[in-house]
């Protein structure tokens, strides 16, 4: 890795947990020069504009999840196991100090929701990747017979999306000490829905 890659690093892991507080309107390359004690100069050089830094910045917050959620979930056996590992993972991330204003996205969701052009082009991308990855798992329960053979994979996912949306608001902005019992009941409502049903002799 060259210095220039490592200070692109520095600077765009600054820049995620910054975002997470702030939200993407709040970066700006005179601040993280400032916090990073770097030239604006410098930093425009390597990102060019406001646009092109917040897109990295969801791609490197995008990295992180991946290696954060995303592979150790995939490593764990296929079907009900794999979704609990990516749900486990899910919620440890939601609670990681090293986003001090909690999850990236679920802050730039609210901050974009309305605000066409390609940061939110770029936020939608991610978060239907994240939704088809569920929905897979999803399929692969069924597949393992572990989920009744009817179960709209989709719709799991559309409504596990719902439980973690959920614990964001009830243990941020509610402040709610149950918030996390709150997701794990919710996440094992899920499951048991899911599950197949068993034959009565």
């Amino acid at each position: 890795m060259t210095k220039g890659d490592e200070t692109r690093r520095a600077i765009l892991d600054h820049a995620c947990r910054l975002a997470s507080r702030v939200g993407l309107e709040g970066l700006s390359i005179g601040r993280l020069a400032r916090d990073l004690e770097l030239s604006k100069s410098g930093l425009f050089a390597h990102f060019q504009s406001k646009e092109v830094l917040q897109v990295q910045v969801l791609e490197a917050g995008a990295v992180r999840f991946v290696k954060k959620v995303v592979k150790p979930g995939l490593a764990a056996p296929r079907g009900e196991p794999r979704m609990r590992a990516l749900f486990t993972g899910w919620l440890r991330w939601a609670k990681s100090n090293s986003m001090p204003g909690g999850c990236l996205f679920v802050a730039a969701a609210a901050e974009l929701d309305d605000r066409p052009g390609p940061v939110r082009d770029r936020l939608v991308a991610l978060q239907k990747d994240w939704l088809e990855v569920l929905a897979n798992v999803a399929r692969s329960g069924k597949a393992e017979k572990h989920f009744r053979a009817d179960l709209d994979a989709e719709q799991f996912a559309h409504d596990l999306y719902s439980v973690m949306l959920g614990y964001h608001h009830a243990s941020r902005l509610l402040k709610d000490p149950r918030a996390e019992a709150r997701a794990n009941a919710g996440f094992e409502s899920l499951l048991s829905g899911a599950r197949r049903r068993r034959q009565i002799a």
